[in-house]
């Protein structure tokens, strides 16, 4: 049987991981500057990490919601602890993408109102409700057009407030830092001016920090820079480094009840244990500081390279910005230097989203890498034109 064919694929197999590193099957290895999309947070196979998944897995590794399971209380303390963030309630599932719908859905409830607005160039994830409040139009079926979304100009509160105004509006959803936008951010200004029209008529006001989340900013949430306090939080990439896991934040004043939400494999034994490790070594290896640390040191040495022209986002959530198209760049440092990194719908930005314990040598040997690229480069273009 062949594979349902919508991934276009590089022609390499990991087999390993360790740290900041992917071995292929021919044991080449990888600097990993992408992380499987922001994924892996704590490192490959950090030794903590695998011992968590081995002991749960050893006992029990899954049962449904029907029952108790301590470790999904324990997963929430801990959460609250390590985020800072107080009053909220947790609901586990497995992506970001149900996450998004959940939240979506917990909106719809509290306000008995349908339509959500959300901004350009957002991506809140492929299934139905949330592809519907994606800005790309490419991945929408005829299926997905008709929920009531409305799309508005980022970093602009007025039309916001006209459209609220319209007292139909259940939601407010966005990104704080663009992922697959291009790691735009807007001003502080605009997040807490929206904050407070969706406060003042009653819209969930709902943050989707399922990229920016688990300390990849430097701050644990991106919007805790921004003094907001978002209705609703979306979170997952981060948050099991790698083990299916996703979760929303609900503001206590948000009532719940029996039903109003369901998942099959959300919160399972297993994935309680990986997002458990996860924060245990966040907070222990103080990888939130690492994070700022490391961030300081990439935009002083991408500021020596004149063919970086800007440096968008926070943290370990960084885009270096070109005045060419990156396709073919990304491609030799892949297949020639042997570094991942990641693109997004500006096809001028190259994105890099490592683990959270990168050191400073390893982004020594990626811009050594990055610098001999861009001569050859240079002299691609040079020759085409």
């Amino acid at each position: 049987m062949e594979l349902f064919d919508v991934y276009p694929l590089y022609n390499i197999t990991p087999v390993k991981g360790e740290g900041c590193y992917v071995f292929d099957e021919s044991g080449k290895k990888y600097l990993d500057l992408y992380g499987g999309h922001a994924v892996t947070s704590i490192g490959h196979a950090h030794p903590k990490y695998v011992k968590a998944i081995q002991e749960q897995v050893s006992k029990l590794g899954f049962y449904s919601n029907s029952i108790k399971n301590p470790l999904q209380k324990e997963l929430a303390d801990r959460l609250e602890e390590v985020s800072g963030v107080q009053d909220y309630s947790l609901f586990l599932c497995s992506s970001g993408a149900e996450a998004n719908e959940n939240a979506l859905k917990v909106a719809s409830f509290h306000t008995g109102k349908d339509r959500v607005i959300y901004f350009e160039n957002a991506f809140h994830g492929r299934t139905s409700g949330v592809v519907a409040i994606t800005d790309n139009e490419n991945i929408k079926a005829p299926f997905n057009l008709g929920h009531k979304a409305t799309k508005l100009a980022f970093n602009d509160t007025d039309p916001l407030k006209a459209e609220i105004e319209k007292e139909d509006v259940a939601a407010v959803i966005f990104e704080v830092i663009q992922g697959v936008g291009g790691l735009d951010e807007a001003s502080s200004e605009f997040y807490k001016e929206a904050a407070e029209i969706c406060k003042e008529n009653k819209v969930m006001l709902i943050v989707d920090e399922v990229q920016s989340g688990y300390g990849r900013t430097g701050d644990f949430f991106a919007f805790q820079k921004h003094s907001i306090r978002p209705d609703i939080i979306t979170m997952a990439k981060g948050m099991g480094n790698g083990f299916p896991i996703g979760g929303i934040l609900i503001d206590n004043n948000i009532s719940s009840k029996y039903g109003m939400l369901g998942t099959t494999f959300g919160g399972n034994h297993l994935a309680c244990a990986a997002g458990i490790s996860v924060l245990d070594a966040i907070k222990k290896e103080n990888l939130m500081q690492n994070t700022a640390e490391i961030s300081e040191y990439i935009k002083e040495e991408a500021a020596r390279i004149p063919e970086i022209k800007k440096i968008k986002g926070r943290g370990l959530m960084i885009g270096l910005v070109f005045d060419f198209e990156i396709a073919s760049l990304r491609k030799e440092l892949l297949f020639e230097y042997q570094v991942f990194t990641g693109a997004s719908a500006n096809k001028k930005l190259l994105r890099i989203l490592p683990p959270l314990n990168i050191k400073k040598e390893h982004f020594k040997s990626f811009f050594d890498a990055l610098k001999k690229a861009l001569k050859s480069q240079t002299k691609k273009i040079e020759a085409s034109s």
